[in-house]
């Protein structure tokens, strides 16, 4: 419903609302007559405002989510809506108070979409559900299809008169015995499809196809009656068949946009243990669980929910945390995220968080973004099936019309006409034409550890003429390590080490890790800002800052040119050690430079970092324009220099100073490790230890910016020689149909093709350690 209370029209080009499923939970309103879900007790308030979750059904194309969306943000007080397409889940935020929750699923069932609140495995049985239905009603259109045809090569082959009149009719009752319950059963989704939008006052692209297959089936009835020589009940089937086909390949198309955020939501506990103030044991739903409550672990066990270990200890399986397929000791006071699982031994976590807000939560709403805008290539085919509806209908009443009134061509050749113009002009072909290669480029690009965040992120991707690189965090890992291992003798290490378990300071975490685990010394403290001291075989160790340590200016002497720190061991009056860090080069920073480069883009590295540092990174990567000691806003004024000179940018960085360059260049990348800011700003996310991503995700955005306009353009090409064909007679129904159904195939596999690609290529591991950032603004 507009604003004015007018009924929307039907979004062109879905199929509307599929069959319903039981809502589950809440209690019913009458609305309209219909039985409308009551979501209140699902409603979630914070600070003033309510948000609510909602499955919608009936949702297939870009101008059903603008319909819907704009439908919601026109009520009083909602400050946001957004439908993702691929899963159905609909989030709503609005100033709580301003409206009742069922008031949005009243709005949604006037705008023709059935609504319920949103279950993950619910939506999932849903869509399973809907994937099992397409299939039969294919398989049934199939076999119908195979059987008609059989009969119908047989009517042609004695049509020059080897075959009587009493057995042609019969063919015809036998081909209508097996095409009008197939095509009737088969043709449901878009029958009910078409109902539901006429009922709302306006119509789909599926109107005309309900209307093509039945006026086949109808003329063909009276043919038969009427002992005619021509009947078209293979028409309507295959119509429908080749309909399906393409129906079911972009449900299957979107399910693979669904696994990433499924195969995440597999790895977060349903049930769990909860230990009560006197020590029982209850069982309870994850969802039920709140921050603060106390969760037994055993082995075998996955967290629940974000939180710290209380009591005990054991190994834990952290890959999804870092990435690394060794099991980690987690004791007391260590932080345990949800889907980490326990192995040897029995620990209590506290809760810190709800299910909702847990990492495996904010992964998969990550992923869920992929496809939430609309390209310009999607908002085009948009416009294009609005126009579809009218247009069509016109053309078929002037091609009925032409045919009875001046070409004096009969009721029935008048018919067929304009039945065969309701058919080859379904503009399926471009409706899937930008879509169809989204779906897929999205779901390689998550194959190759890229997230996608919006969905004109690809097109802008594609047009950048150059990249530029913040450094620290992105170039390099951000993650500190020993540089000067050799020079440090094995006793040095060995005993800085001893001092360096008991701290959490970055540069004593480097020399744990360069040393290997070992024995802690005694009497270990801790200076803020100095260092850490203890007992090693009875003499006083200090590990920190060179004047604490109490190492003499003359021993010193200069550090390490272009080094981020170092830190200075003494044991007793022995002579101090220095150890050297600097932060970690990214292992295939260079071959990414050169990939991009041989792309002919431009390469350039931003840092706010000193000259030195700069300088070493950036001839290490192999990027010969850099520049050092910038400020956020300067960085915004050199993207602007580029934009100035002609280049659009695609800028990559991780950190809170990056956020506003992101937010201003073309496009924008950030590594999963950046801060919540960066990963809010960029439009897109990639994962792992390398850079290879970016590379991979120009590659793939490219590549789908061929396939889009490859696609479109058939569609047009196809519409120009099909519309005057049909119009003027030249093809029945049936050929109709194999050349609208073929149109559709054809984008559908050139839009596969994106899916191959070149290496032996893998399944991107999904990390939380890559959105750790998120985790720590909780923790903060």
């Amino acid at each position: 419903m507009t604003a004015d209370g007018a009924y929307a029209p039907a979004s062109p080009g879905c199929p509307g609302n599929l069959e319903p499923a039981s809502a589950g939970g809440g209690e019913t309103a009458a609305a309209g007559g219909e039985d409308i879900v009551d979501p209140s007790p699902f409603v979630r308030r914070a600070g003033g405002a309510a948000s609510l979750d909602l499955s919608v059904y009936g949702a297939k194309c870009g101008g059903c989510i603008s319909k819907i969306e704009g439908g919601l943000t026109a009520l009083p007080g909602v400050s946001r809506a957004r439908l993702n397409l691929s899963t159905g889940k609909l989030a709503v935020t609005w100033r709580d108070g301003a409206l009742e929750p069922v008031e949005i699923v009243k709005t949604l069932a006037a705008l023709g979409y059935r609504a319920a609140p949103f279950d993950p495995r619910a939506a999932a049985s849903d869509e399973d559900r809907e994937g099992r239905f397409l299939l039969r009603c294919m398989g049934v259109a199939g076999f119908a299809m195979a059987n008609v045809m059989l009969l119908s090569v047989s009517v042609w082959a004695g049509h020059e008169g080897e075959m009587g009149a009493a057995t042609r009719t019969l063919m015809h009752w036998i081909s209508g015995m097996i095409a009008v319950p197939a095509a009737l059963y088969a043709g449901r989704p878009f029958f009910r499809s078409a109902f539901n939008a006429l009922k709302k006052g306006g119509a789909n692209m599926d109107v005309p196809i309900s209307l093509a297959v039945l006026l086949a089936l109808s003329l063909s009835i009276f043919e038969t009656l009427n002992h005619g020589a021509h009947a078209y009940f293979d028409a309507a089937v295959m119509l429908l068949f080749f309909l399906l086909v393409g129906r079911f390949l972009d449900h299957r198309l979107r399910a693979r946009a669904r696994a990433a955020a499924q195969d995440l939501l597999a790895l977060q506990a349903t049930t769990a243990r909860r230990l009560s103030d006197d020590g029982a044991v209850e069982a309870v739903a994850a969802r039920d669980i709140a921050p603060g409550d106390r969760i037994l672990l055993s082995p075998g066990d996955r967290a629940p929910v974000d939180g710290d270990i209380v009591e005990g200890a054991s190994e834990v399986d952290v890959s999804l945390v870092t990435g690394e397929s060794a099991p980690a000791r987690r004791g007391v006071g260590d932080k345990l995220y949800a889907g980490v699982l326990n192995i040897s031994a029995r620990m209590v976590m506290r809760a810190s968080a709800t299910t909702d807000d847990s990492l495996i939560a904010e992964l998969t709403r990550l992923i869920e973004a992929g496809e939430q805008n609309k390209s310009r290539y999607v908002r085009i085919a948009d416009r294009a099936a609005r126009l579809y509806v009218p247009v069509v209908h016109t053309l078929a009443l002037a091609t009925f019309l032409g045919w009875f009134f001046i070409a004096d061509g009969g009721l029935r050749a008048s018919v067929m006409n304009a039945v065969a113009v309701l058919i080859i002009t379904c503009p399926c072909a471009m409706g899937l034409a930008a879509p169809a290669v989204q779906v897929v480029a999205t779901g390689r690009l998550f194959r190759e550890g890229v997230l996608v965040k919006s969905g004109d992120a690809l097109e802008r991707l594609a047009e950048v003429d150059a990249v530029v690189f913040d450094k620290t965090g992105t170039l390099t890992l951000g993650r500190i390590r020993l540089v000067n291992r050799d020079a440090v003798p094995e006793g040095a290490l060995a005993g800085a080490a001893m001092l360096a378990r008991a701290s959490r300071h970055p540069l004593a975490r480097a020399v744990v890790a360069a040393a290997g685990p070992g024995p802690l010394a005694a009497d270990v403290s801790e200076t803020s800002g100095c260092g850490v001291e203890g007992v090693i075989d009875g003499e006083r160790a200090r590990f920190g800052k060179a004047d604490w340590v109490g190492v003499a200016p003359g021993e010193a002497g200069a550090p390490g040119a272009g080094r981020t720190s170092e830190a200075w061991f003494r044991l007793g009056e022995a002579r101090a050690v220095r150890f050297a860090f600097d932060d970690e080069l990214r292992r295939d920073a260079g071959e990414t430079v050169k990939a991009l480069t041989a792309r002919g883009l431009k390469v350039e590295m931003l840092s706010g970092d000193h000259d030195g540092p700069a300088r070493r990174i950036a001839e290490a990567a192999g990027i010969a324009d850099w520049k050092a000691n910038l400020s956020p806003a300067e960085k915004i004024a050199r993207l602007d220099a580029l934009r100035g000179a002609g280049l659009r940018t695609a800028m990559v960085g991780d950190g809170l100073n990056d956020a506003p360059a992101l937010a201003a260049a073309h496009a924008s990348l950030s590594p999963g490790t950046a801060a919540d800011a960066a990963q809010a700003s960029a439009d897109f996310v990639f994962q792992g230890d390398g850079l290879a991503p970016v590379a991979a995700a120009y590659g793939v955005a490219r590549d789908a910016r061929r396939r889009m306009v490859e696609n479109f353009g058939f569609s047009v090409l196809y519409n120009v020689c099909a519309i005057p064909i049909a119009v003027f007679g030249l093809v029945t129904p049936l050929i109709a149909a194999l050349a609208m159904s073929g149109s559709s195939v054809i984008v559908i596999l050139n839009a596969l093709r994106l899916s191959r690609a070149p290496g032996k290529g893998r399944r991107a591991q999904v990390r939380s350690g890559d959105v750790k950032a998120s985790v720590l603004r909780r923790e903060r």
